[in-house]
């Protein structure tokens, strides 16, 4: 990582707007009074320097007064993915430089490349939206703009630019947000004039061909934009940066600011050329080693005799106007006839010679030489639009990145890998695009056109190549994904700063299926009746546009097993299909691929029921899995039938080690976990590589599924996931009634009933110091020799009538009259009563219940709502048994960075009660409350943590870019059973 840092302050917690911090969060603490400064430790003694100091502390204090009537805090978020820079949100700060324009001096890393969305609070609380009219495309500083009609209490003032005032050992004071608080002074003296631009490190944003002034001021997060103020309380240069590990602090000096600033309030274009072409500033005895000669210094030293060193040539972009002509370690001597040293003078003959020559002298190795070079519009090589589709964002390939990797600048680039453009690979960053289904992508416009000329749903080639190794280039096949999301242009709107979005048209309807045969590979007989069971499996892919009921991933595989090819019904984990709401694709004998669709999810077992046409394959010779009448248990002999990672089928005679009732860790935020089941482990290491596959008898019977389980995220970030088996009696039962019923659609759900809890075996030992009689042991025993177990009730679904009659603790004895001693004695099924008779054993006491029994469908989620970049649903059955409370019946799942949810601190697992004092008990009432709803108004959100403390939210709407709408499963719906609804806007 690289020890330079920026200021700018990243943000997980809510921005302070009016609720509490909670313990555990960083939060500001309440703001002080308008007089009440606050100074960082250790420099208090610095405001009053010492007895020999020339200027003293009441001038500063009289400064400062008065500049702090211009200094904001800014909080802002980027929207969206864009070149370097991923969707976030910040605090920084800022300073007004034109009160009566309303223009406010700041960092470009806080203007942001991409779309923009932020509020400038002043010194006394008062809060104005703020916009970009101008960020530099290489310097780090961006203007934004506000309303100064909007500042009702206070004189605004406006601090003036004074980039020649900067001196070495000149006294400074850096005034602004610092590590979030609202105003901090902290004090130090300019060191250097000459540094070098600061490296952040490679896929970020980095200035260049510029100096950039250094002092010790222990700047933090939030300080980025601050005014680095000189006694008189004029700026001298802009705070940018600093370093992670020391005391130092890099500044941006203004001489191009001024410009720019006063070229803007003129209403004249600002004018930035280029040569694609990166300096370095090197000393005079670097200069040296790389060739200069001795007469070239003694008339550079002439000229200016403070001079110490020369601007060399660093990186020369190729295809670029200087590209054949410069070469790395090239000394520049003069450019049209005038000596330049400095990165200033340069910058100024670009910048007035757009679309002009210029002549470049030069020595290469002590070889003088002159060079004509044009200087084009540095403007129209900085991306100003992207492009949304299947889920990912790209845009053009900046100047920014051809120049950190010395790559042409052409390509589209990858700066949100999601959806269709998430390629498995270690990195998600700094892919190109090369070409869409062949057509070459050497711009945005050649995207626009390929990705048009392909029908959605199909399956095409992608070749794209990393920018840090454009000598590989990788080939991925990717489905067209355009129903779920949009295909639209979004370009900057300087303006209104706004990014406007332009419909880039439907797409072109899906191909019809062509009916295929494929043959299956043929295996080795020594692998004896399992060779069969290959003709069974499939390779199951599931892509997941919207990330509901907490799942991590957007896409998954694993094996299927066809259990009923006639019908074309299959069973699959439910880690691989968590949910309804995606696009199921399926693989028979490693060639072809069809879609499917999701019939059934148990609500408790870790599988799901997928269907397929069966036409569709013609006379691929698959075939229905053949159930064994033989339970497993301990100690069985099985075949173990599999893919394995690369998905290549793998075999192998093992034994059954263990079979036991399992709990699945839970997770922070709660997720899909199976429960009540006896969990199958294997006498092999190869189980443990294998994420899907079946146990089978030695005459290919299947006797078993081999599954993977979600589990928790651990402390690296990563989830976990169990490899164990399942027996295969989970399955019968609901394959026979989707047969039954000829279901090949997914409504009416079919629905199973059976108490809502989720239990834990107990054994005797415990059970007895629990209050268990001699009688009650002495019946578990007779009921089940070979495992002596009770269960407890760990958990009881919030909201249910269970919950009434069932406590968690209970130890269940029996229900109606049998004793129950086996996980599968209380699995949810279809035959269970309305209600039941439960003895149980509760605080050492011994009690009969009459428990109302429940249905549980297996539709899964089948509704959500997105408002404010938060998704909102009902709360599914893991958050159900993880809480004892159920507040509402409008729960977060999930929130998108750099939205208003995020922004604002509306975070996972909570629930939402009122919108405006409008209660909102479920998604019907919320719906109603958000689509009223203006844009940019703040919106009043009383949430409930899942802890139960209750909060409210101020969340200012944003429908440009987070538009309201709702996703509803139906047997209408045409994106695989969904149905989409965008609700209308409704201007303040």
């Amino acid at each position: 990582m690289s020890p330079s840092t920026r200021s700018k302050r990243k943000r997980s917690e809510p921005a302070s707007n009016g609720s509490q911090p909670k313990a555990g969060k960083r939060a500001a603490p309440a703001e002080t009074e308008e007089n009440d400064l606050d100074v960082h430790e250790g420099s208090e003694d610095l405001m009053q320097v010492d007895s020999t100091a020339v200027v003293p502390k009441t001038e500063w204090q009289s400064m400062i007064e008065k500049a702090i009537k211009s200094i904001v805090s800014i909080r802002f978020s980027q929207v969206a993915a864009f070149d370097t820079e991923h969707a976030d949100t910040s605090e920084a700060s800022g300073f007004v430089v034109d009160k009566q324009r309303g223009l406010i001096l700041t960092n470009r890393h806080v203007a942001c490349a991409g779309p923009f969305v932020g509020e400038a609070i002043f010194h006394d609380h008062e809060e104005v939206d703020v916009f970009p009219i101008y960020r530099d495309p290489i310097h780090d500083f961006g203007i934004l703009k506000f309303d100064p009609k909007k500042i009702k209490y206070m004189e605004v003032e406006e601090i003036k630019l004074a980039p020649e005032l900067a001196k070495v050992g000149l006294d400074i004071r850096v005034v602004g947000n610092d590590a979030g608080e609202k105003l901090s002074i902290l004090a130090g003296q300019i060191s250097r004039l000459d540094r070098n631009a600061p490296d952040y490190g490679e896929l970020s944003y980095n200035d260049f061909n510029t100096f950039y002034l250094q002092a010790a001021s222990s700047t933090s997060g939030g300080s980025s934009g601050s005014p680095v103020l000189e006694v008189g309380g004029c700026a001298v240069a802009l705070q940018a940066g600093g370093h992670t590990r020391a005391a130092t602090d890099f500044f941006f000096p203004l001489d191009r600011v001024k410009r720019c600033l006063e070229l803007i309030q003129k209403s004249e274009t600002v004018t930035r050329g280029s040569i694609m072409t990166q300096f370095f500033f090197r000393p005079f005895d670097e200069c040296r080693r790389l060739g200069l000669q001795e007469d070239t210094e003694a008339m550079i030293r002439a000229a200016n005799p403070k001079e110490i060193g020369m601007l060399v040539c660093e990186v020369v972009v190729p295809k670029g106007p200087a590209s054949g002509l410069l070469e790395e370690g090239d000394i520049l001597i003069s450019v049209d006839g005038v000596i330049i040293t400095k990165f200033v003078p340069l910058e100024e003959k670009l910048d007035n010679s757009v679309g002009k020559d210029l002549v470049l002298k030069i020595e290469r190795g002590g070889e003088p030489m002159e060079l004509s070079i044009k200087a084009i519009d540095l403007h129209s090589i900085t991306p100003d639009r992207y492009i949304e589709v299947g889920g990912a964002k790209v845009n053009e390939l900046s100047y920014q990145l051809a120049r950190q990797f010395c790559v042409p600048l052409e390509g589209v680039y990858v700066s949100e890998p999601a959806g269709m453009f998430k390629f498995d690979n270690a990195t998600d960053r700094g892919w190109i695009l090369a070409s869409v289904d062949a057509k070459p992508t050497l711009n945005l416009d050649a995207f626009i056109e390929a990705v048009k000329s392909v029908p959605d749903r199909s399956r095409i080639p992608v070749t794209y190549y990393s920018i840090a190794d454009v000598h590989t280039v990788n080939l991925v096949i990717v489905s067209m994904e355009r129903h779920w999301t949009g295909f639209r242009m979004a370009i900057r709107n300087d303006t209104t700063g706004l990014w406007d979005f332009t419909n880039l048209g439907d797409p072109i309807p899906p191909q019809p299926i062509v009916p295929s045969t494929a043959t299956f590979a043929e295996l080795d007989d020594s692998l004896g009746a399992a060779k069969e069971l290959f003709k069974c499996m499939v390779k199951i892919s599931f892509y997941m546009p919207v990330r509901v009921d907490g799942y991590p991933k957007s896409r998954k595989q694993g094996a299927g097993l066809i259990v009923d090819a006639e019908r074309g019904i299959i069973v699959v984990g439910r880690n691989i299909v968590p949910f309804s709401m995606g696009d199921v694709h399926i693989t028979f004998a490693d060639t072809i691929i069809i879609p499917g669709k999701v019939l059934f999810l148990h609500p408790t077992h870790n599988i799901t029921f997928l269907s397929y046409d069966p036409k569709s394959i013609a006379d691929t010779p698959v075939k229905s899995a053949i159930a064994s009448d033989v339970e497993l248990v301990q100690g069985h002999k099985v075949s173990f039938v599999a893919f394995n990672h690369n998905f290549r089928p793998v075999c192998v005679e093992t034994t059954i080690t263990d079979i036991t009732s399992v709990m699945i860790p839970q997770n922070s935020t709660p997720r899909f976990r199976a429960i009540n089941f006896d969990a199958l482990t294997l006498d092999t290491p190869l189980a443990q590589q294998c994420s899907s596959g079946i146990l089978a008898d030695a005459n290919g019977r299947v006797q078993g599924l081999w599954l993977s389980f979600l589990g928790e995220r651990n402390q690296n970030g990563g989830d976990v996931e169990y490899h164990m088996g399942a027996s295969f009696r989970i399955v019968k039962p609901i394959l026979q009634e989707l047969q039954k019923t000829h279901a090949t659609n997914f409504l009416p759900a079919l629905r199973l009933r059976g108490l809502t809890v989720e239990l834990t075996p107990v054994q005797m030992s415990q059970a007895r110091h629990m209050g268990v009689s001699d009688d009650w042991i002495k019946k578990v025993e007779e009921e089940n020799p070979h495992r002596r177990q009770l269960f407890l009730v760990r958990r009881v679904e919030a909201g249910r009538e269970t919950s009434k009659f069932l406590k968690e603790l209970d130890l269940i004895l029996s229900i109606n009259g049998k004793t129950i001693t086996r996980i599968h004695e209380v699995e949810v099924g279809l035959e269970w009563p309305e209600s039941v008779e439960v003895v149980l054993l509760r605080g050492k006491v011994e009690m009969t219940v009459r428990v109302p029994t429940e249905y549980l469908d297996g539709e899964g989620t089948s509704r959500v709502v997105i408002w404010a970049g938060a998704i909102f649903q009902e709360p599914h059955r893991a958050v159900l048994h993880q809480s004892n409370t159920l507040p509402s019946r409008v729960y977060v799942s999930g929130r998108s960075k750099g939205s208003p949810s995020f922004m604002y601190g509306l975070g996972q697992t909570q629930w939402v009660t009122h919108i405006n004092n409008t209660p909102t008990p479920d998604l019907e009432a919320f719906l109603a409350a958000v689509s009223e709803l203006e844009d940019n108004v703040y919106v009043r959100v009383k949430t409930i943590s899942f802890d139960n403390v209750p909060c409210v939210l101020s969340i200012k709407n944003n429908l440009h870019y987070f538009p309201t709408c709702e996703l509803h499963r139906s047997s209408e719906g045409t994106l695989c059973g969904w149905s989409y609804n965008l609700i209308e806007r409704k201007q303040a």
